[in-house]
């Protein structure tokens, strides 16, 4: 019962309540959740189905296609930062000593690879300064001697290299003296050694 209307019976106030409860309603009219209205024709309209409750439900605080843990994923971020701030730190210390010529095609590629990559390299010119026997040696003690002869050179067959039989210290001293015999570049990190062109033995020294 109103207060500006005068005393109504029950049966009244149900009819009352029934008109106003009943009152229909054009679906046609009622937009759900900015979608377009329950139509579809010419201009592209969503059929009524796929505008059913169902598939309008949305989990709380959550996109249609499912949450996101905003908090893993910054995680996720600040790690793979600190991680490729690791990996430079680590690639500054890295330094590779190279022997070769610079008219060798091979000795430029593997400078050319480091420095690419941003590593230090100290670069050893045999013609300049021809190779030490400890650090033949070195490379010896990994390969064996005969690994550092570049036995496709001229100079090799020239000075009769390919049917003598020399010990390894006499064919290390022969190298240190002709430098143009050794298969360029050698290439040293730390305790690890590289001869020739090996590319996938340098890039595994890239990589943490």
């Amino acid at each position: 019962m109103r207060p500006d209307r005068a005393l109504e019976t029950m049966k009244q106030q149900n009819t009352w309540c029934s008109r106003i409860c009943t009152q229909p309603v054009d679906v046609e009219k009622v937009a759900i959740r900015c979608i377009p209205a329950l139509w579809y024709g010419k201009r592209g309209g969503l059929p009524s189905e796929k505008l059913a409750p169902e598939s309008l439900k949305v989990a709380a605080g959550n996109p249609p296609r499912g949450g996101i843990d905003y908090l893993t994923r910054h995680r996720s971020q600040v790690g793979a930062r600190i991680r490729r701030s690791s990996f430079q730190n680590w690639l500054r210390k890295v330094e590779v000593q190279i022997f070769g010529v610079r008219k060798n095609a091979d000795t430029r590629k593997a400078l050319r690879f480091f420095s690419e990559r941003r590593i230090k390299t100290h670069f050893v010119d045999l013609l300049e300064r021809p190779a030490a026997l400890g650090e033949l040696r070195r490379f010896a003690q990994k390969f064996g001697a005969m690994a550092l002869v570049d036995k496709e050179s001229k100079l090799f067959d020239e000075l009769g290299l390919r049917y003598a039989q020399l010990s390894d210290d006499r064919l290390l001293e022969r190298l240190s003296e002709e430098p143009l015999l050794l298969r360029m570049p050698l290439v040293r990190n730390a305790n690890q050694f590289a001869i020739g062109p090996a590319e996938d033995t340098w890039r595994s020294w890239t990589v943490l």
